[in-house]
């Protein structure tokens, strides 16, 4: 073993060098949320565990092998937070932000904490920008969290980038659907992998989230829910793909989308770099998490987020070669030679 200190697995340093992306990338946040009146809060780094463990969701990866979770010396168990959504909706009920005039538009930017296997734009300590809109159900809303989250690209310079939009009913709703997805996958169970094997009885639905290549194969056949919609559910996706159009966003309509968190119902997105032979890595993603206020002890409230993982969004920077702004270089610099020089260049 070296004598040297190195980071641990899965996170980074951020350098001098790296410094100006991480600027511009906090300008455009607050200049975004600044025009759409989006207020800031700040949670702890680390909560309840139960927090996630009830509000993520218990068959999700975060909450079964990725919490960085601990018994502190008083015997409180915490868990260091993976995703900011049930923290801010903790600190909407403690805090009484559901008085104020509603809805409350809040945003974050934090680092958070996954165990996985670190990968290109996949680490252990990341970084979010996070929008939430509490205390509104309404299609508009929807439609305006995702032409904030257009928008703040769009003020970064990014290009070629594409909204993929779905909706996933609400839960009692999808009831009938999740039905025939088991019944579908049912005769497939050898070929999916461990984990959707172990989920098929549990949340089928989370298959179409899953990552692993014997599972996206399989979901190409997989049966859709989008064009069975409630009525409530398919006339709330309407006006949210009206409320898109009047605002002059693009998206393409995405029949299998789904999210990987067990709390969203109804309108779903993410948006990544157009195809073109790379990797489809989603660089942000959101949705409509109606039921979220009330499984973590709150009275029913709607609301609706997303969250943008800023090390991917670097990436995707570098990749479209962004100039970056100037960072602000002083206009003199003195320099000085010897002991009296140096008096004098502190007079100046």
């Amino acid at each position: 073993m070296s004598g040297r200190f190195q980071t641990p697995r899965g996170t980074e340093d951020i350098l001098p060098e790296e410094q100006p992306y991480w600027r511009a990338i906090h300008d455009a946040a607050e200049e975004v949320t600044r025009l759409f009146g989006y207020e800031r809060l700040d949670t702890p780094t680390f909560e309840d565990a139960a927090l996630f463990e009830k509000g993520t969701g218990d068959t999700t990866d975060i909450v079964e092998k990725e919490m960085y979770s601990f018994q502190d010396q008083g015997g409180e168990a915490l868990s260091l937070i993976p995703e900011a959504t049930p923290a801010i909706c903790r600190a909407y009920l403690e805090h009484g932000l559901a008085s104020r005039p509603q809805p409350v538009r809040l945003f974050t930017i934090a680092r958070m904490f996954r165990y996985n296997r670190p990968q290109l734009g996949r680490l252990r300590q990341f970084n979010q920008f996070d929008c939430e809109v509490l205390g509104s159900g309404t299609a508009l809303v929807d439609a305006e969290l995702i032409e904030l989250h257009w928008r703040f690209y769009e003020q970064l310079g990014l290009q070629d980038l594409e909204i993929r939009l779905g909706s996933i009913d609400d839960i009692e709703a999808r009831r009938a659907y999740l039905e025939r997805l088991r019944e579908y996958y049912l005769p497939l169970r050898d070929q999916l992998s461990e984990d959707s094997q172990r989920r098929l009885d549990r949340n089928p639905l989370r298959l179409l989230d899953s990552n692993d290549p014997r599972d996206q194969e399989l979901r190409e056949g997989a049966p859709t829910m989008i064009d069975d919609l409630s009525t409530e559910a398919a006339e709330h996706f309407e006006g949210v793909k009206d409320g898109l159009t009047a605002a002059g966003v693009p998206f393409v309509v995405d029949p299998l989308l789904v999210r990987g968190l067990d709390y969203y119902n109804r309108t779903v997105w993410e948006i990544v770099p157009k195809g073109d032979g790379r990797q489809q890595s989603s660089i942000g993603a959101g949705g409509r998490y109606d039921g979220l206020i009330e499984t973590i002890g709150g009275k029913p409230t709607p609301a609706s987020g997303f969250a943008t993982g800023l090390e991917r969004v670097i990436i995707e920077m570098k990749r479209q070669e962004l100039p970056l702004g100037d960072a602000g270089a002083p206009d003199a610099f003195v320099v000085h030679a010897g002991a009296e020089g140096g008096r004098a260049a502190v007079r100046a």
